[in-house]
C-alpha cells in the first residue's frame, strides 16, 4: 500500500499558519520568527511531514547542492578536508554530493558531465586534472568551480592550494641546515601541480645551496609504488634524506626503510613528508612533515565559490596558503633550530 505525502498546506492548517510561512521555515536562509517556526516544526513532527527539498529546486532554481569530485580518499588528507568542506557548507545551508573521478583525466568528463545532471549550484574538484574544454563546459551551464588542492593554467578557473612551492623549499631548507647533503626525493603524480610545485621549491632551494639532487624515484601518491621506490633507491649509494611528497607515501616509505631494510630512522635516513595528515603525528611514524592549513583552505574554497554562486561574481582567484613545517622526530634536527 502506497504511504500518503503530507503536504506543507496540511502542515499549514495544523499549525495554524500560512502556507508560504511553512516554507520559509524549511529554506536556508529565508525569515520566519522563532514563535512560527516552533509552531511549524511541531505541527510538521506530528503530521510525518518532511519538506520536498527537490521539488524545491525545480521552483526556485537552486538546488544548494554542491557537487565535489575527488580522485581517491585512501590518503587521509581528502577525508579529513572533506568533512571540513562539508560542515562549512552546511552551516551555509549547502550540501555536499560525493562523486568519485579518476586520478588523471580519463573518466573526469563523463564524472562532471553526470554531476551536471544534477543540478548542482557549484563544482569543487579535488585532486583530479581537469580540461580547459570541461571547465568551458561548466562555464557554458553557469555552474561555477574551483579547485581544491589543485592549480591549473586556465585563467577563468579558480584554485585554493598551500603553497607547494614554499612548503618545498622549506623541506630543502631544514635537511641542509640538518647537514644532509645526500638528499633524495620521492615524487608522487607527475600530473598534479602539488608535485611540481613541491618539488620545484625543493630542487631550487638545494640549488641555491650548490647541492645537486641525489636521486629522484616516482610514488604516484601510492602506498605500494612508493615502497618500490624506496627499495629502488636504497639497492645502492643510499641517500642520507629523503623528502616524500606527501605524507601517504611517507608512512610506506618509513615502515619499509625499517622492517625492510634494517634502517633506522632517523640516524641512518631522514625522512620528510608533506601534508601533516592524523597518522604523521602517530607516535609509530612521529613523522616530520609541511602542514597543509586545511581550515584556511576550507574556508577560502567555500567563500570563492559561494560568491560566485550567490553574487555571480565572475572573478577568478588563486589563493596559496603558507604552511608550517612540523617538526618531529623522523628527521635529525638541525642544532639551535627553532619552528
Amino acid at each position: 500500500m502506497s504511504k500518503k505525502h503530507v503536504t506543507s498546506a496540511e502542515v499549514a492548517k495544523r499549525a495554524g499558519v500560512s502556507q508560504s510561512a511553512v516554507s520559509r521555515t524549511f529554506t536556508p536562509g529565508a525569515s520566519a520568527s522563532k514563535k512560527t517556526a516552533e509552531k511549524v516544526r511541531k505541527a510538521a513532527a506530528e503530521l510525518g511531514y518532511r519538506p520536498n527539498v527537490l521539488a524545491r529546486a525545480m521552483v526556485s532554481g537552486k538546488s544548494r547542492i554542491i557537487g565535489l569530485v575527488v580522485a581517491y580518499l585512501e590518503n587521509q588528507f581528502y577525508p579529513d578536508a572533506i568533512a571540513k568542506l562539508s560542515n562549512e557548507l552546511q552551516k551555509r545551508g549547502y550540501h555536499l554530493l560525493i562523486f568519485m573521478a579518476e586520478q588523471t583525466s580519463g573518466n573526469t568528463e563523463s564524472v562532471v558531465e553526470e554531476i551536471l545532471d544534477y543540478q548542482v549550484d557549484g563544482i569543487i574538484a579535488a585532486s583530479v586534472a581537469m580540461s580547459s574544454e570541461l571547465s568551458e563546459r561548466c562555464r557554458a551551464a553557469n555552474v561555477p568551480m574551483v579547485l581544491f588542492n589543485r592549480s591549473q593554467d586556465d585563467p577563468h578557473m579558480s584554485a585554493v592550494t598551500s603553497d607547494n612551492y614554499a612548503g618545498g623549499r622549506k623541506v630543502a631548507e631544514f635537511l641542509l641546515a640538518a647537514g644532509h647533503r645526500k638528499i633524495g626525493h620521492i615524487a608522487g603524480w607527475s600530473g598534479a601541480s602539488t608535485q611540481r610545485d613541491r618539488e620545484a621549491g625543493f630542487i631550487s632551494a638545494l640549488a641555491e645551496a650548490g647541492v645537486p639532487l641525489h636521486s629522484r624515484a616516482e610514488g604516484d601518491f601510492s602506498m605500494e609504488k612508493a615502497a618500490d621506490a624506496t627499495r629502488s633507491m636504497f639497492a645502492s649509494d643510499r641517500p642520507e634524506a629523503v623528502f616524500v611528497a606527501n605524507d601517504h607515501m611517507a608512512l610506506a616509505v618509513m615502515d619499509t626503510l625499517r622492517f625492510e631494510l634494517g634502517l633506522n630512522v632517523p640516524e641512518d635516513v631522514s625522512v620528510v613528508g608533506f601534508d601533516d595528515v592524523p597518522a604523521a603525528g602517530w607516535p609509530t611514524y612521529d613523522l616530520t612533515t609541511v602542514r597543509q592549513p586545511a581550515n584556511r583552505m576550507v574556508a577560502n574554497t567555500v567563500e570563492i565559490l559561494l560568491d560566485q554562486i550567490e553574487n555571480e561574481s565572475s572573478e577568478t582567484r588563486r589563493i596559496a596558503i603558507d604552511g608550517r613545517l612540523i617538526v618531529r622526530g623522523s628527521a635529525k634536527i638541525p642544532k639551535g633550530w627553532a619552528q
